[in-house]
């Protein structure tokens, strides 16, 4: 079954800002669209918000003036899903309420032909939950889209357990034509990205937990460090604490109680507070009118490197020699198990050890370790962590050496695999998890990552290219440094390794 064509009618239950998108994205396509709401006049006033904001854009040049009245030309209220009768394609957008959702799909069967299909924007309900009851359970599918709807790329087609092949994959190329990136994914506590995300927040609060950084600091690192576009606090604090916290424990409850999925205590003290993030003006940072953000923590040195010595391969980190060469950093190279040394200081890229283990299972002193960088030739700031041994002098000569490749240093607390490497090697973990239990495959996990949180690569690309043994060599040191299961390796990652495979083999 092909998809939909642009004459076939699309509606749309639910006219909030996720709704009133999901039909701006119809109409766009060329679809004509009903928009049906239970509260009066809603999809009469989402109509015309979506009026309003096409006129911005055309005003401002980024809009076409005749595709703004075509699109409204086929967008229409309805009052009654009687009205409905002829759509080939329903999609509900209403409330995160299973029984609602499943009552108001009972009563669509009785309305709309047996050739129409339906289709639930859920985030996190089961779309097998919702589909049982109905006469036919086979023509009821997940669409979920990301807010705002017209704006974010990532649609995951969620199949149920009695959800048709066809009929999938019917939605899959119609939200292609669409101009979406759709994915496949079975029906899952949290689909792809609700699932696998989950570790980009934990890993930031549970150093926040432990007092290992600041919420500027820690954001900064994963921005200009990490290459992700936002930190965790910031875009928490922008999806909502209410929102994003509900979801983990949706999740959390889903697996039983899954360590992996702990939700945080702080979290849950701002949702107590009511301090909901932008929307309530207080959040991890505050955003009421003037107030001041804070700035990341920074290390600075007044020494001057002139010469370093490079002892063995650096592996992911090699970035950082290209920069020291170009500052005019004399590098001397000789073999060894891949440090850095300058005056007394000895660098290593961290392995998911404590720095303070590290030093004594090597016999190093003055051990500072550096925290990963999703490009070291291109990394703004890095974080890095020493031992309480570690002099004062030592210091400063590897923050004065890490200057001179033009990174802004960040130093948080001796932290095993610190943030983004932690961060990284967890979400690798769950990804590689979801693909070992067929949610989705290897492909479309990546580019859901990518398309639907602007992650800088797939979590399993990213693991591929940090090696599966390097990955596997920080989840092991966590689960140890931590003594918990939530730092436990996936089956897949130990087999592939095993293999000498990649996660996309």
């Amino acid at each position: 079954m092909s998809a939909l064509t642009p004459q076939a009618r699309v509606a749309v239950i639910g006219a909030g800002a996720m709704g009133a998108g999901i039909a701006q994205v119809a109409a766009q396509a060329g679809h004509p669209v009903w928009l049906l709401d239970s509260r009066p006049e809603a999809a009469a006033q989402a109509i015309a918000g979506i009026d309003r904001q096409l006129a911005r854009r055309v005003s401002s040049g980024k809009f076409d003036p005749q595709a703004h009245l075509t699109t409204m030309a086929r967008l229409q209220a309805a009052e009654s899903l009687a009205q409905l009768a002829d759509s080939q394609l329903i999609i509900e957008a209403i409330a995160e309420n299973l029984e609602a959702k499943r009552e108001l799909f009972r009563q669509l069967e009785g309305v709309c032909s047996e050739r129409c299909i339906l289709a639930s924007n859920t985030s996190s309900l089961s779309i097998t939950r919702i589909a049982a009851g109905l006469q036919h359970p086979e023509r009821l599918l997940g669409l979920h889209f990301f807010n705002p709807a017209p704006v974010m790329p990532l649609v995951e087609v969620v199949s149920g357990l009695a959800s048709d092949r066809q009929l999938a994959q019917c939605l899959y190329d119609t939200a292609l034509n669409w101009g979406k990136k759709p994915v496949h994914t079975r029906s899952t506590p949290g689909f792809i990205v609700n699932r696998v995300a989950r570790p980009f927040y934990a890993e930031s609060l549970r150093l926040l937990q432990e007092g290992a950084g600041d919420c500027a600091t820690l954001d900064a690192l994963l921005r200009e460090a990490g290459g992700f576009a936002m930190g965790a606090f910031e875009l928490t604090d922008l999806i909502g604490h209410d929102v994003n916290y509900a979801v983990t424990r949706s999740v959390f409850d889903a697996y039983y109680g899954d360590r992996r999925f702990q939700p945080s205590l702080i979290q849950q003290e701002l949702v107590d507070a009511g301090h909901l993030g932008r929307k309530s003006g207080q959040g991890f940072h505050a955003y009421a009118e003037g107030a001041e953000r804070q700035a990341p923590a920074e290390l600075h040195s007044a020494l001057r490197v002139e010469q370093c010595v490079v002892e063995g391969d650096l592996g992911v980190a090699h970035g950082l020699l290209h920069r020291l060469r170009e500052a005019g950093v004399r590098l001397v190279e000789r073999d060894g198990p891949g440090l850095l040394r300058v005056g007394d200081a000895v660098l290593a890229v961290s392995d998911g050890r404590l720095a303070c283990q590290r030093a004594r299972d090597q016999g190093l002193s003055n051990l500072i370790l550096l925290d990963l960088a999703h490009d070291y030739a291109s990394a703004g700031r890095l974080a890095i962590s020493c031992c309480a041994s570690t002099s004062p002098l030592a210091r400063d000569q590897a923050v004065a050496l890490l200057q001179r490749a033009g990174l802004k240093v960040s130093q948080l607390s001796d932290s095993p695999g610190l943030l983004v490497l932690r961060t990284v090697a967890m979400l690798a973990n769950e990804a590689a998890d979801a693909l070992l239990h067929g949610v989705a495959s290897a492909a479309d996990i990546d580019l859901a990552m990518r398309a639907g949180v602007n992650y800088p690569d797939g979590p399993l690309a990213w693991a591929d290219r940090l090696g599966l043994a390097k990955v596997v060599e920080v989840l092991q040191n966590l689960q140890a440094a931590y003594g918990e299961e939530r730092y436990r390796t996936s089956l897949l990652l130990r087999r592939r390794l095993a293999e000498g495979r990649t996660l996309h083999d």
